[in-house]
């Protein structure tokens, strides 16, 4: 993946000014910064929900102005949000199935009527879900309402819906947030594991400085919407405008960012 001079506004304020970086396949890249430094902006234009004012994204070889959110599963991009976008009624075993319902064929007629076709696919795909279940260690939870589930491992099971259509490339919005420290090393043991064991390439934003530099290969720091590091953790730790920027009051450049 890649950004090439991303650039966006909102009403005169400026989100992204000419942001430039790439991420290797296979790594975990951490994507930095002050609150309104532009950081969901970045994931919001990489997956198609903001439209940049110019610049280009590049998913899986593939150059976009603008990312079609349509095809997002085609190129094997999946991500989560920073508020939970699970279905708190339904059992986690559903929730994760759910992550994919874009690969099924059978129309709807088919699945209510319970045509062969269809069966087979919600088989595969319930299939899929119980072996990502027990690869995140979420058995125990099988047949829980995600609503009842602490916090912790309801952020556990966005990750393993993100994860069940094996994507190439996984994007991940604040995962960490509100968590205690026993749910955050959890969660970065499943992340390690998404990329390790499940070839993800992972961009994510996250506060904890402690997280990034224990978890990241690479890190982009934004500030007012300008890259101003990218680097390997060491370097990113001992970078001035870095430390600067982080020592500063936090910014309030749009009301309702994430930006």
């Amino acid at each position: 993946m890649a950004v090439d001079g991303l650039s966006l506004s909102f009403g005169g304020v400026t989100a992204l000014n000419g942001v430039s970086f790439t991420v290797a396949v296979g790594e975990i890249r951490a994507v930095i910064g002050p609150n309104g430094a532009g950081k969901s902006s970045l994931l919001n234009a990489v997956s198609g929900l903001y439209r940049p004012d110019s610049g280009r994204v590049w998913l899986g070889g593939h150059s976009f102005a603008a990312v079609p959110t349509d095809r997002l599963a085609a190129l094997g991009v999946s991500r989560t949000f920073q508020n939970l976008a699970l279905f708190k009624g339904l059992s986690v075993l559903d929730n994760v199935a759910a992550g994919l319902t874009h690969r099924l064929r059978a129309g709807v007629l088919a699945q209510v009527i319970g045509l062969p076709t269809a069966r087979r696919e919600r088989a595969d795909a319930y299939d899929r879900a119980e072996a990502l279940l027990a690869f995140l260690h979420l058995e125990d939870a099988r047949d829980r309402p995600v609503g009842t589930l602490p916090y912790g491992v309801q952020k556990r099971v966005e990750l393993a819906r993100a994860l069940v259509a094996r994507p190439r490339l996984l994007l991940l919005d604040e995962p960490m947030a509100g968590m205690t420290l026993t749910e955050k090393q959890e969660l970065t043991g499943c992340i390690r594991v998404a990329r390790d064991d499940l070839g993800a390439t992972i961009v994510l934003i996250e506060h904890d400085i402690g997280v990034v530099m224990g978890l990241s290969d690479r890190i982009a720091v934004l500030d007012y919407g300008r890259l101003i590091g990218d680097g390997t953790p060491e370097a990113i730790r001992n970078n001035q405008a870095v430390i600067d920027a982080y020592l500063g009051v936090a910014h309030d450049l749009e009301a309702g960012e994430g930006i």
